[in-house]
């Protein structure tokens, strides 16, 4: 084997996946070689593929070569422990490497380790027996032969979400055994719609598996098949295998479609996706070694640049800061949530009440002014249910239970029981009180009240309460299923087992919570709008719409500001500005017309599917002879890099939240920005914006790549 002694240097505690082996009599006097992929952890560590669990697996393979040329063996098949076959690389230590040679190294030792498997000499199998990542997809995709359990959790690629590419062999063997099309899907389209995996049915039905068992006796009948091909008796045929035709017309054009689609969902700043893009279009004419040859320049490169480093940066945080949220009370203090309370009706509330009814499992009560208010959000969440379960995502009897377990009034009475009351009424802070000054009469003194203000003091909100120690804000974002945040919102009176019982519910919800303190805006909307402020400062000014969008494309977010403030809404947008303006009127900028786009209801022109072909325009005729000078967009990126490094500085002086990461990750969960920017603050020492605005850096030292 080469030498990788540098990154045997790096591999620090590494938890080393074992190559364990024993042979298997199959038929006709022959023995099958069955290594099994363990690392002595429970089913809450995955197996993981660093340098030394990679050295080992490659000396594994060497002495069963062997052992195959003496005839001693004469088939060989790699599974997992329980439920695992392996989550993919160890990117523990990724962020130490210090120079592209030794990045390069990684990918040559997970190419030379895992290919091994290709040129064994006898017919190689892997069988898929339960969770696969990355490398571990990898490791199935050297074999000549794959199975598959029907009820693994999960199989994908979701390198490009990361910030790097299938590296060990994925950007090549994938596309050349199930096609361009589908590879694409799984290892471009998949990562960016919120890394979506694939079911055991689906491996199948790509071609990634020869064959599909279920998990009762999973490894017997992969083990009989195997044995199947090896005496013969099975040939293996290949429907998605890419022939003539798809390498010299389909293969191009859909490249082609796959780099617009790319331009225009997530614009050209970050590389991974468009590396793995070159790679796959490459695939279509070169030789396995060739295609190595260049994973191991793209991953080398990519593993040393900025945009990997953030996104380990951005996983850590989703991965291990989320789940112990900084100041977060003991969860011994929380209160038991036995029933749901929601006021209010509307789309918002009843999406709530789905949402507590589907996780918690728990009689959930909604209300509103009047009955026919509040059987159009029972009908809302019935549908909803019915929904699921026409999808097949609920059984028949979970239907039935939701259904049952949810029911509405317009007595507040009816709320007695409950141990958490959460409102959605209208955002105007007299009825927010007035609401919940009523329902208190009702309530038990231990029940907790929630508000889903996303602009309005929470301790404001808790005004005219008899027992305000009660109330705590816990602030969705939309769409409510979907979105992974919740700002939860401790103000000056909120006690610990309130602050507690709202971080446990929010982790029984799904969500991942971030404790902010009682501030206009909270964290995501105080950012947006200073982001938002300044792009609507520059129009105002004079400055085209599309040099403000253009300007903004660095930062690589899903969107420009000028979609963000449609999605809102106008009128919402214009109402955040303003809030903004009054709380801190030397930094945020109000905008009237803003106000006269929200009257006029649009910005965008588009067209009858709802895709934009451009500016409206009587909306650039509403934005036109601005008051001043028009900026240059180079003006307008250094605005809002300064802006925001001023603002996320000042938050964390006053104590918004604990530190720069929580920033991040509710940047990262509530706004959907990329991971590859690692949320602001990253991108922010980069630029130098920080160093320029109060001469330090959010992070010591900055997140960044090789230099």
């Amino acid at each position: 084997m080469a030498n990788f002694d540098d990154l045997f240097a790096l591999a620090g505690d590494e938890v080393v996946t074992h190559s364990f082996v024993r042979d298997v009599p199959i038929s006709g006097g022959k023995t099958l070689a069955l290594v099994t992929l363990d690392n002595g952890r429970d089913h809450s560590r995955p197996n993981t593929l660093g340098p030394l669990a990679l050295k080992e697996y490659a000396e594994t393979l060497a002495g069963l070569k062997s052992r195959a040329k003496k005839g001693e063996i004469h088939g060989v098949a790699v599974t997992g422990k329980p439920y695992i076959l392996a989550a993919g690389a160890d990117l523990t230590n990724a962020g130490d490497i210090p120079s592209r040679s030794i990045a390069k190294q990684l990918a040559q030792q997970g190419h030379a380790s895992l290919g091994a498997l290709h040129d064994i000499g006898v017919p190689s199998f892997v069988f898929i027996n339960g969770l696969a990542l990355g490398g571990g997809v990898e490791i199935a995709l050297n074999a000549d032969y794959r199975t598959v359990d029907s009820s693994i959790p999960a199989l994908a690629l979701p390198e490009v979400f990361l910030g790097i590419i299938p590296g060990w062999g994925g950007a090549w063997l994938l596309p050349n055994l199930i096609g361009i099309e589908n590879a694409l899907k799984v290892i471009i389209e998949n990562p960016l719609k919120n890394n979506r995996t694939l079911k055991g049915a689906e491996v199948l039905e790509l071609g990634i598996a020869d064959a599909m068992f279920g998990p009762a006796n999973f490894l017997e009948d992969s083990i009989r098949w195997a044995d199947s091909v090896i005496s013969g008796s099975i040939k293996v045929k290949r429907k998605n295998e890419p022939g003539k035709i798809e390498r010299a017309v389909k293969w191009d054009i859909a490249i082609g479609v796959a780099n617009k689609m790319l331009e225009s969902r997530i614009g050209t700043v970050a590389k991974s996706p468009y590396a793995a893009l070159e790679l796959l279009k490459a695939a279509k004419n070169t030789d396995r070694a060739t295609g190595f040859a260049a994973e191991d320049e793209a991953l080398a490169t990519l593993i040393t640049g900025d945009q990997f480093r953030a996104s380990i940066y951005a996983f850590n945080l989703v991965q291990k800061r989320a789940k112990k949220p900084a100041g977060a009370p003991e969860k011994s203090l929380a209160k038991p949530v036995t029933k749901v309370g929601v006021i209010g009706a509307g789309l918002m509330a009843s999406q709530f009440a789905l949402l507590f009814v589907r996780r918690l499992k728990v009689p959930v009560v909604i209300t509103d002014l009047d009955q026919g208010r509040v059987d159009k959000g029972l009908d809302y969440i019935r549908g909803e249910i019915a929904s699921l379960l026409e999808k097949k995502r609920i059984s028949p009897d979970e239907s039935n239970r939701l259904n049952a377990l949810v029911t509405g009034t317009t007595d507040k009475a009816d709320f007695a029981d409950c141990d958490w009351v959460i409102e959605a009424v209208f955002e105007e802070l007299g009825v927010k009180q007035d609401v919940f000054a009523d329902v208190e009469r009702h309530l038990s003194d231990n029940a907790v009240l929630a508000t889903n203000t996303s602009s309005l003091s929470v301790e404001q909100i808790g005004a005219k309460l008899k027992h305000p120690e009660r109330l705590v804000g816990f602030h969705f974002f939309n769409p409510v299923a979907v979105m992974p945040l919740i700002e939860v919102v401790k103000t000056p009176k909120t006690d610990d087992a309130t602050l507690s019982t709202a971080m446990v519910t929010a982790a029984a919800l799904f969500k991942n919570a971030v404790i902010t303190t009682d501030t206009p805006g909270f964290v995501v909307n105080r950012i947006l709008a200073r982001l938002l402020g300044e792009a609507m400062h520059a129009v105002d000014t004079g400055t085209p719409f599309e040099v403000v969008n253009e300007s903004i494309k660095p930062f690589g977010l899903p969107m420009t500001p000028f979609e963000l403030l449609e999605l809102v809404g106008l009128t919402v947008g214009a109402h955040v500005l303003d809030t903004h303006h009054a709380a801190f009127p030397d930094r945020f900028f109000e905008s009237e017309n803003l106000h006269k786009l929200a009257e006029h209801g649009k910005i965008f022109a588009r067209d009858g599917k709802g895709k934009i072909t451009g500016f409206d325009r009587k909306a650039v005729e509403i934005v036109s002879g601005g008051k001043g000078t028009p900026m240059s967009g180079g003006e307008i990126l250094r605005r809002v890099e300064d802006g925001l490094a001023d603002e996320i500085h000042r938050m964390l002086a006053d104590g918004v939240v604990s530190a720069p990461e929580d920033i991040d990750l509710c940047l990262l969960l509530g706004a959907g920005w990329p991971f590859q920017m690692g949320g602001a603050t990253p991108y922010l020492d980069r630029v130098g914006a920080s160093e320029r605005v109060f001469g330090g850096t959010f992070h010591t030292p900055p997140i960044r790549g090789v230099q």
